[in-house]
Order: C-alpha cells, then structure tokens, then sequence
C-alpha cells in the first residue's frame, strides 16, 4: 500500500510517499480501505520529533481516517454499532491514519453519520473524541455549579478542535464563547454557534467574558494554549470552575494563585487522548453515537473541512496548519485529487 513517511524529524518535506506492507489486523481489530486522512495539530508535533506514538502503535502520522471496512473480526462483544464488512466507518486510531489502508480497533471505529461524504467524515473522530473527553466527561459541563445554564469559553475556536468545541455544545443547548485571532475567524465562530467570539489581539478576553456573564464568568474553558493564558483563564473562572488543558502551544508553565483556586473552588484539569486504552476510546465512541451522531444526521452540527489535499500533498498540508490561517479541518484525499 501507499503511505505517508516521516523520514526524519524537521521541516513538512520530510513527509514522503512510500510503498508500505499492509497492516494485518489483530484480534478485535478491524481493516479499513482508507478513503480520507484527517490532519491534525499532533500530527505536527510527531513530524517534529515532539510526540512520539504510544507503544505498539504505527509510526506512521495520522490519527483518523474514513473508508470501507474490508477485513478482521466484527465480534458481537466490541461492535455495539452492529458494524459489517462493507460498511463505511470513520475511526480513531492511535497511528497510521496516513495511509491506504489503517487496522483500527473495532470499538474506536463509528458509522459515518447519513450524509457525509468520505473527506467530511474523516475531519471527525480525532476532534469530536477529544472535545467529548475534555469538555463534558472531565469538566462535566453542566452538571457543575452552575447547572444547566453553565456556560463554555474554546480557546482558538476557530481551529479543528474549536470548531468542533462549539458546535456541540451549542447543540446541547449551551451558552459558548470562543477567542480568535482575526474578525473574520471571530465571524466563523459565531456563525458556527459562538454568542460572540472575542479576537484575542484587539480585546482582553477576561474582560469580556466578565461582561457578557454579568461578572460571574464562564463555569468550563477548553484551552490548547497554557502559558502565560493560564493565570487569566482562572480570573475568567466563574466560582466553581473548570479549566481544561489538552494543549500547551503557549508553553508548558504557568504561575498560578493557590489561593484563588481555593478560595474559589476552582479545578484545573487535562488529559492526552493518544495513549488511553481501547476501552476507553469506546466508551466515547458510545457517548457520540448517543449524543452528538443524531446531531450530526440532522444538520444541527457539521463538519469544517477548510481544504482537502491529495495524499500525496501531504507535505503542502501540513504547511497549512502551521500557518494558521485556515478555519476548521484539513482533509487528504486516497481517491484522487485534491
């Protein structure tokens, strides 16, 4: 099969196309024919040497994909969504997503959603998986102080995981703010369901979270920058708060006032996704298919693809996300051109 290498850790043209074996699905594992490549942020940083793959996972770069499943074991125990040889799945995986063909565990894989196309599909797992981990299962959105009125702040909402963050929760009838860096990706947010996006170069977001919350603040922040923003997202806090880190694009430290998170009841919390067991990842598969397919199917919450590239392009791709101009996903297309 044809698959995208990292021949060594740099710049994006170490990403080459070369001839790969075909992976041989293991027990409770599943064979897809990849059809589309979601990239991401972490696939960045592997490409860099800054994230390496779990143990036993791929060393090939990508964490989902969209296809046909073709092979391996559809066990009654792992296939809660009563999947089958045939069935086009998008799918989670923890490496290799970056080629023709993906051996996936059976429980991370989910139907693709009535309507959506290959490329739309594949832009799905690796975002709605972790926004669903962070936001609702760790921060407990709306069952926190605040109760069903509480309301959400997404950090860079105009990235793949931004996206996403505020799609679903405004679908679930929740309060979403979102930071970004220009008025026209402010304009994105919003449209995508933020009450109002705040461009972090021309305004002070706690500032203006204060004010749209009547000085309350916001009950849960999604936060992919750390740093400096970390100290200022606790001030951004309602009592009762929680902060949510998946990311630190902003550096890895951060002083931060035990006091307030004390006196305030404040929570800071995290988590990385890439090495969590099976398991685990299928427990959030179920909760999607639940909560956010149904969503899907119906139009309420839909997939941001900014640009599909060929597979082969994947080099061009990845330059793409690093400027960060782009609004949403970044697709490879195995079917032919961009």
């Amino acid at each position: 099969m044809k698959a995208i290498e990292i021949t060594e850790f740099g710049a994006p043209e170490v990403l080459k196309l070369a001839e790969r074996p075909m992976p041989e699905p293991k027990a409770g594992e599943v064979l897809i024919k990849v059809a589309a490549s979601g990239v991401n942020r972490p696939d960045v940083f592997q490409r860099k040497g800054a994230y390496a793959p779990p143990p036993g996972a791929s060393e090939l770069p990508g964490l989902e994909v969209a296809g046909e499943i073709v092979g391996g074991m559809l066990d009654a125990k792992h296939n809660p969504f009563g999947l089958k040889i045939g069935d086009r799945v998008c799918a989670l995986l923890a490496g290799g997503g970056y080629a023709e063909y993906a051996a996936v565990p059976l429980g991370q894989c989910l139907p693709v959603p009535e309507g959506l196309t290959d490329i739309e599909a594949a832009s799905l797992p690796e975002t709605f998986f972790t926004v669903w981990s962070n936001v609702f299962d760790r921060a407990q959105l709306g069952a926190g102080e605040g109760g069903e009125n509480e309301t959400l702040l997404v950090q860079g909402g105009s990235s793949g995981i931004g996206v996403t963050a505020i799609q679903i929760a405004h679908a679930l009838g929740f309060r979403v703010f979102a930071t970004a860096g220009s008025d026209d990706k402010c304009r994105a947010c919003e449209a995508l369901g933020a009450e109002r996006a705040i461009n972090y170069r021309t305004e002070d977001f706690v500032e203006v979270v204060k004010s749209l919350t009547h000085d309350r603040g916001v009950d849960v922040i999604l936060d992919m920058v750390g740093g400096s923003y970390v100290p200022r997202e606790l001030g951004a806090l309602a009592n009762g708060g929680r902060l949510v880190l998946i990311a630190m694009l902003g550096g890895s430290k951060a002083e931060v006032n035990l006091n307030e998170v004390l006196r305030r009841r404040l929570t800071i919390t995290g988590s990385t996704l890439r090495p969590r067991p099976v398991e685990f990842k299928a427990k959030i598969a179920a909760q999607l298919h639940a909560r956010v397919w149904p969503h899907i199917a119906e139009g309420r919450i839909k997939p941001v693809v900014f640009r599909t590239f060929a597979a082969a392009q994947a080099a061009d791709a990845h330059a793409l996300m690093e400027s960060s101009t782009h609004v949403g996903k970044i697709v490879l297309n195995w079917g032919g051109d961009a």
